[in-house]
């Protein structure tokens, strides 16, 4: 079946209220650890998850950053309008490029409280120590979100500075409830580098230095690649069928060294910790088909559809796929792979690279349940089921799985 066809009230189980977690457990590596492989569920807790990986597995984790993405303005009548940025303009090759903008950005955002925004009104959020006034002024809107324009008097700062001292952690809305001081870390992985995600890669939040220091000890190796987390990650699929739903795009950098790596890895077990760790190593696969094929590929666009991995005929390997990639940057004299992918994963779909999934447990009618279930096919619902029955927490400070799609080798 095309996924187009799948049916998104088949992909839904009955969450309490109770059972999402609002905050975090007060040590990373303690949460429960769901094991599913060959149809078995088992449990235990994160600090021992390199007891159930293999020895001389590639384990590939996200170091995107979260950004303080919601920026809290005041109108001249002194009323509040709230600020959601999700991302760069497309003027800018890159976030990490727009992130470091002085004065001024161009940035697409939500707007809460829109209406009363009034045409030709400029916002403004003052900040002290550092002190600086940052303005907001509409640009345009499109059927999604405003572009608005966002301008700061202190040219000392980068914008990534900007939103770090002025705006506040963008957690989860089904958490129902303001950020604290202690989500500046907590809702951030340990190895978090580059800044420009607007939510978490939540997989990662439960990995300590204990448990680097027990995959080391097993010669699991570790690659790190980016893949900046939208809100879209957020939004349920409320159309009947997948053909009517429109998957987010995010941004994904790949170092040349990393892709090398992997391709070096193919044929051994590949974990992606986090469902968008993932979606950028499959990713790579279909941009190398592309290239292969000669399809153009507008880098500063989509460079994998949503629908690619199910209509676009391709019968090259992991490995030519990967190759092709290395040798157009190579021949571009490029050290990464900057782009974006809309990749969709669902029931259905052909794993070219991944074969192990760390995840936490998602939310009913999402995007990521569908690729849970392309991992573990009809599975998922045993799985979520025995978290439902013992005692798992659910969603982004939640505990999680190991999930192999295969026999492990």
């Amino acid at each position: 079946m095309h996924p187009k066809n799948l049916r998104i009230e088949d992909y839904t189980y009955p969450l309490p209220d109770d059972r999402i977690a609002r905050y975090p457990l007060p040590e990373r590596d303690a949460s429960k650890l769901l094991v599913y492989k060959e149809g078995n569920t088992s449990e235990d807790i994160y600090r021992n998850i390199p007891d159930y990986i293999p020895a001389d597995t590639l384990m590939v984790f996200n170091q995107t950053r979260v950004v303080n993405a919601r920026l809290l303005f005041k109108k001249p009548s002194g009323g509040s309008i709230e600020v959601f940025c999700l991302a760069p303009d497309m003027q800018y090759p890159d976030i990490q490029t727009a992130m470091l903008q002085k004065q001024k950005v161009i940035w697409e955002c939500l707007v809460g409280g829109a209406g009363k925004w009034k045409p030709g009104m400029v916002l403004q959020l003052t900040h002290e120590l550092p002190h600086f006034t940052l303005s907001a002024r509409i640009v345009s809107r499109n059927a999604s979100a405003f572009i608005l324009s966002l301008e700061w008097d202190n040219e000392d700062l980068s914008f990534a500075e900007v939103l770090h001292f002025a705006g506040k952690i963008p957690l989860p809305p089904y958490l129902h409830r303001e950020a604290e001081v202690g989500d500046e870390s907590t809702y951030q992985t340990t190895y978090a580098r580059d800044e420009g995600s607007v939510a978490a890669p939540t997989a990662g939040l439960h990995f300590t230095e204990e448990i680097f220091k027990g995959l080391a000890a097993k010669s699991i190796q570790i690659l790190y690649v980016t893949l900046h987390v939208g809100a879209g990650t957020f939004k349920p699929v409320k159309a009947a069928t997948m053909a009517e739903h429109d998957m987010h795009a995010e941004w994904m950098d790949v170092d040349r060294a990393v892709i090398v790596n992997i391709l070096n890895n193919l044929g051994k077990n590949i974990v992606a910790v986090g469902t968008t760790s993932l979606r950028t190593l499959e990713s790579l696969y279909w941009i190398g088909c592309k290239l292969i094929k000669g399809i153009n590929i507008d880098w500063q666009g989509i460079a994998v559809g949503q629908w690619d991995p199910y209509e676009l005929i391709c019968d090259c390997t992991n490995e030519e796929a990967l190759e092709a990639i290395v040798a157009y940057l190579d021949k571009n004299s490029f050290s990464r792979l900057v782009t974006r992918t809309q990749i969709l994963i669902a029931p259905g779909y052909k794993f070219q690279v991944v074969n192990g999934l760390v995840t936490n447990f998602h939310q009913p009618h999402s995007t990521l349940l569908l690729l849970v279930a392309a991992v573990i096919g009809n599975d998922w619902r045993k799985v979520y089921d025995y978290a439902m029955h013992h005692d798992f927490r659910f969603l982004s400070y939640g505990d999680g799985g190991l999930l192999w799609h295969k026999e492990v080798k």
